[in-house]
């Protein structure tokens, strides 16, 4: 059963746990349904004096004297460890989801949209390298369908697995699309030791700041303030100092630029891609780089709900001979899910 189909037949209230635009994106796909929220709570000391979409935002303390047994819908992400045990809490006292809403784009990866991509999930499936992979790949498509979050306690990964699988050396070129403010950068060079050349793209101007001054004791570093995309052309970005800055017809006009004009015919040995849900623009914008000199690969897919299966059909529609893996860390909902190509 599906999380849409199961809240459907509930007969526990559905409560909110916590608000901003994870929970505007939820209420509107409840909505949608026409499925009814009955309140809204925030973790205990946090609450203050004001209201969300009409209705009060209550402790949880005071949301299980108002409703008794619930049925919780997290609304946020986290990866804190304070924030992930009380979700458990709660969710040894309630019925606990944690909707798959899409960062980007609309939707609901229910079974009628699952059925309707069939093909392309069973070909990624089929396309992954281990036997864990497939295990990885298959709790995050039955966590989209459910909301489960105990399927994600069960499939993530550390980050030593990822950098074992990436297995970055001191002699790489290593290109950071979506650098924010270095901390990635900082993560590869604690497992390679070291690097030949880096280019860090980062187009939110607060976060490229930072970048700057993060990267600013470091020799033949190349950061650019820019967005990515297919192709080299005049575009409209918002910059919000975080996740939430993106390509938008609404933002302030800037140059975008594409990775195979950067990097020409010299190449990369590594690029990360996470770029808030422009990663298949990303990726034509790659295609040259990607075909010539097969870079080893990261490539978020958590933004839109067809990532999971579209991108690694992209990259793969380029280079066939990549080894494809599927990573997550432990972060409700399953934020910074990746593949890898090696």
């Amino acid at each position: 059963m599906d999380l849409i189909t199961r809240l459907k037949v509930t007969g526990e209230p559905i409560v909110l746990y916590g608000m901003g635009n994870g929970a505007d994106k939820i209420i509107a796909m409840l909505e949608a349904a026409d499925i009814k929220v009955a309140g809204v709570f925030a973790s205990d000391g946090f609450v203050r004096a004001k209201q969300f979409h009409g209705m009060p935002i209550m402790s949880y303390s005071e949301a299980k004297k108002t409703f008794g047994k619930m049925t919780v819908l997290m609304s946020f992400g986290s990866s804190l460890p304070d924030v992930l045990e009380n979700v458990k809490r709660i969710a040894s006292e309630q019925n606990l989801y944690v909707p798959d809403v899409p960062v980007v784009g609309s939707g609901v990866f229910d079974r009628k949209y699952a059925a309707s991509h069939r093909t392309e999930l069973e070909t990624v499936y089929n396309a992954l390298a281990t036997d864990k992979d497939k295990s990885v790949f298959e709790s995050l498509v039955c966590y989209k369908l459910t909301g489960d979050p105990k399927l994600l306690y069960k499939s993530a990964g550390t980050e030593e697995e990822l950098y074992t699988l990436l297995a970055p050396s001191a002699n790489e070129v290593y290109m950071d699309c979506g650098a924010f403010s270095g901390d990635t950068v900082a993560a590869f060079l604690r497992y390679s030791g070291g690097y030949k050349r880096i280019i860090a793209v980062e187009p939110d101007a607060r976060s490229f700041k930072k970048l700057v001054v993060n990267t600013a004791d470091m020799k033949n570093v190349m950061c650019i303030n820019a967005p990515l995309g297919a192709s080299c052309k005049i575009a409209h970005f918002t910059a919000m100092g975080s996740r939430g800055s993106k390509l938008d017809t609404d933002g302030a006009e800037i140059e975008l630029k594409n990775i195979d004009s950067i990097l020409g015919t010299d190449g990369a040995d590594y690029i990360k891609i996470d770029v808030e849900g422009a990663e298949r623009e990303v990726i034509k914008g790659a295609e040259q780089t990607i075909a010539d000199h097969r870079p080893k690969l990261l490539v978020s897919c958590y933004h839109r709900l067809e990532d999971i299966f579209a991108l690694p059909l992209q990259v793969l529609a380029l280079r066939p001979d990549y080894k494809l893996h599927l990573w997550h860390p432990m972060y409700l909902p399953p934020w910074d899910a990746a593949y890898i190509f090696v």
